[in-house]
């Protein structure tokens, strides 16, 4: 049953060194709050699961918590690298990540047996791909009914799922709204799922018939955090803040501009400066 609690108590509950974790949101609603309250918590040694990892793995890499990314595509969405994963990955710098490259659909396929608690995927894909080259974990069965070869991969299991959400209820029930990616997916295939949330309300009122609802006992913490995808956007909140990935671009490129960027913004601010970033931005 999920627990209403700070954001700093929750990543601290349910985040540990070592972990598999993922911090999922697909362009919209990617967990940035979550993500910095983990960096200042300093944990280590981390697996870090995401399709399309942007800038907060970007921040997370660059700040040495990472041993293994598993990935389907790595880039500043609409700008071009993640220039500190580059770092990490080329130069061992601060220290070498192990990588595992999947497509989107291996992702998706991986997240969705997860959810379904199955040991791994098995899609049509990855024909004619060289991933498989690179990647040990894709393999092939061969369907006992047609004979047709298909792609196997493990699935994700993640030990703790972060998303963000637009709205809890007061019983920690969740409800996700626009585009959805993985999130549902990623919830249900983790030990553990923690949400920020734009507001907790009484209800749910007024809703899009197509949205998700996530009920609350596949929750284990909800914190409420306004803001807390910022830069990515909250649909019916907030837009997204191009400038920011523009410049972040920029910031990552250098070393010691990371790490006094990283300073001033996320080990020295809190959670309540993500209400501030977005103040201008409301839609």
């Amino acid at each position: 049953m999920a627990k209403f609690m700070p954001l700093r108590d929750a990543v601290a509950e349910n985040l540990h060194d070592g972990d598999a974790v993922a911090f999922e949101g697909f362009t919209h609603l990617i967990p940035h709050a979550a993500a910095h309250e983990a960096i200042r918590q300093g944990f280590k040694d981390l697996t870090l699961i995401r399709m399309t990892p942007d800038v907060i793995y970007d921040q997370m890499v660059g700040m040495g918590m990472a041993k293994k990314l598993v990935f389907s595509y790595i880039g500043n969405p609409g700008v071009g690298l993640l220039r500190r994963c580059r770092d990490s990955v080329e130069n061992g710098y601060p220290r070498s990540v192990e990588i595992e490259e999947h497509s989107h659909a291996g992702m998706a396929n991986a997240y969705e047996a997860g959810a379904s608690g199955l040991p791994f995927a098995v899609f049509r894909g990855y024909r004619g791909a060289g991933l498989a080259e690179v990647n040990p974990n894709i393999r092939s069965v061969t369907c006992p009914f047609t004979g047709e070869k298909l792609a196997a991969i493990p699935s994700v299991r993640p030990d703790v799922t972060f998303i963000h959400a637009q709205k809890a209820d007061k019983q920690g029930n969740v409800l996700v709204e626009g585009i959805i990616g993985i999130q549902k997916e990623a919830v249900l295939a983790a030990k553990r799922a923690v949400v920020t949330v734009e507001e907790v309300v009484d209800n749910f009122d007024d809703v899009h018939p197509n949205c998700c609802v996530l009920p609350q006992w596949t929750i284990a913490a909800i914190a409420e955090v306004p803001g807390g995808a910022h830069p990515s956007y909250a649909h019916g909140y907030y837009v997204r803040d191009n400038a920011t990935y523009l410049e972040w671009d920029k910031i990552a490129a250098d070393r010691d501009g990371f790490a006094e960027w990283m300073k001033v913004n996320v080990l020295e601010a809190g959670p309540e400066v993500f209400a501030e970033r977005v103040k201008g931005l409301r839609s």
